[in-house]
């Protein structure tokens, strides 16, 4: 069995031999906050990925027409007002005034339209998004309006969504790039401004305080409401390492840890210093991702016997070990959702001698199956181990492939052949409000090569999906919701390991982090 430990082990063997924790001087302005990343900062480009630490780079760089708020509400954030609602096929929507990019220029519908259109060639429910925009047409330079081909009565919801893919609103010179080619530089209209000459990755990333952004009068609220910064300063810390980040932070050499491993929760319990909370609301969703293009996973059949062998125990002691972060959850939709169920669960058996049979019956011919993990996310490192194991077990033959994030993310987006610098299987997690329903749940997507890394295809899960958007009641869409999960069971675009709730850590001298599945840098405090 593969312990919490031997997983952080060999993490920080593989990604950080030798790593001590940047020197601070003693003093630290009080203005500058020093924060730890989950991983490393590898790309600025929000549109070319779905990692999360490039989602959370665009929320301190760029800023959005609608937001989530902490009630999972739609909020106008750029937009000060527009006309549209339900089954209407004209929205039109006007801008804030005083709007301005990082280089002074102001914000123009010029650059809203562009924006859109690049997040929506890569984004899942952009492309639903489009798939029914008619035009999308400049008015004047605060005016843009959308004119549809047939009802789409969650615009709002798809241009205010919380997380992976966020539709950021980019300058014109950019979002008018190739949705595959990714930006040089990341110029938006936030609240912090990137400081693209100081960015080294595997080392820092630093952001200063934009003193030409105007927040709105509401109180923050997650991604919503008036973005005030109240420091000068915020530098990003690449410590892959959780031991030398854990005592960075006891230190006093950084301000907040934003995914601490969960081995060393009780030594950061202990610290005077530091203050553990959880700022996530709803959970995080721990899965397996196939590589749905190549042998051997391109066979369904071989997919449902690996799902049928997985004992999410296993995973959640390895990855969390604390029955209090976490608790087995079989739901293609995150439990705790309205439309999370049991349909079709009993896919995830944990039953290795029936997971065998299956794979005799389904033929597999000992094709390689080639892990990728990341050595610097120990929750996903500690996947991937269990896996190896896991599948050891059934008879498959194996290879583990440990790198850090940004190498797992680069290889994941390659198409090649396992054996040619592609992948069978990689591991992560999506914070629950990203798979709560099929509008919004990127995994879900089988719309082969448009859809997320693995490209599954399956048209009766489409058309299932498309059925839900235009469902006309609650009680539809809870219904479609039984088909879909019924549906996944079969096809098992991944499969489901458990869910989480992260903490994070942070200095007591640290105040008003925002509760949200996202760690953002405005409304917080330091003293």
């Amino acid at each position: 069995m593969i312990t919490r430990r031997s997983a952080l082990a060999a993490g920080a063997a593989v990604a950080s031999a030798g790593l001590s924790a940047p020197a601070v001087a003693q003093g630290a302005a009080r203005n500058v906050l020093r924060f730890i990343p989950h991983s490393n900062l590898a790309s600025i480009d929000p549109v070319g990925t779905t990692g999360y630490i490039v989602r959370n780079h665009g929320y301190m760089v760029y800023d959005t027409l609608f937001a989530t708020d902490a009630d999972f509400a739609i909020k106008p954030q750029m937009v000060e007002s527009w006309e549209g609602s339900g089954t209407d096929l004209t929205w039109t929507f006007r801008l804030r005034e005083g709007l301005r990019f990082h280089d002074n220029e102001p914000v123009r519908a010029n650059d809203v339209v562009p924006s859109l259109r690049r997040w929506g060639a890569r984004d899942s429910f952009g492309q639903t998004l489009m798939a029914a925009v008619g035009e999308m047409q400049v008015v004047d330079d605060r005016t843009f309006r959308i004119r549809l081909s047939r009802p789409f009565p969650l615009l709002i919801d798809a241009i205010g969504k919380l997380s992976s893919q966020v539709p950021f609103i980019m300058h014109e010179r950019h979002a008018t790039l190739d949705p595959n080619t990714p930006v040089p530089e990341a110029i938006g209209s936030g609240p912090f401004r990137f400081i693209r000459d100081q960015w080294v990755p595997g080392s820092q990333a630093v952001y200063e305080r934009f003193t030409g952004y105007v927040p709105r009068n509401e109180p923050a609220s997650s991604a919503a409401g008036g973005k005030r910064v109240h420091v000068e300063r915020v530098e990003w810390r690449i410590i892959p390492d959780p031991s030398t980040a854990a005592a960075a932070l006891q230190t006093g050499e950084v301000d907040w840890y934003e995914q601490p491993a969960f081995d060393l929760l009780p030594l950061l319990q202990r610290a005077r210093d530091v203050r553990i909370e959880q700022i996530d609301p709803v959970g995080s969703i721990l899965m397996m991702r196939f590589n749905h293009l190549h042998p051997p996973f391109n066979n369904p059949a071989i997919r449902r016997a690996v799902q049928m062998a997985v004992n999410q125990t296993d995973y959640l002691q390895a990855v969390v070990g604390n029955p209090r972060y976490f608790r087995e959850c079989k739901s293609f939709f995150s439990c705790g959702t309205p439309l999370a169920s049991d349909e079709g669960t009993a896919a995830i058996g944990g039953n290795l001698d029936r997971a065998r049979a299956m794979l005799r019956e389904a033929g597999y011919a000992n094709e390689p199956v080639v892990i990728i993990s990341p050595t610097d996310i120990p929750a996903n490192h500690a996947q991937g181990l269990v896996t190896q194991d896991l599948l050891r077990r059934l008879g498959m033959n194996v290879e583990f492939v440990a790198t850090d994030w940004g190498t797992v993310l680069a290889r994941r987006a390659s198409r090649n052949a396992p054996a040619q610098g592609g992948w069978s299987i990689f591991h992560t997690w999506w914070v629950g409000p990203d798979l709560a329903n099929p509008a919004l749940h990127a995994p879900l997507r089988t719309h082969g090569a448009a859809a997320w890394p693995g490209w599954p295809t399956d048209e009766r899960m489409e058309e299932l999906r498309n059925q839900f958007l235009s469902a006309p009641t609650p009680d539809e869409q809870k219904r479609i919701a039984v088909e879909i999960q019924r549906r996944a069971f079969e096809v098992v675009p991944y499969v489901t390991v458990g869910q989480m709730w992260q903490p994070t850590a942070f200095r007591r001298n640290v105040h008003d982090i925002l509760p949200s599945p996202v760690p953002f840098m405005w409304n917080v405090r330091k003293t």
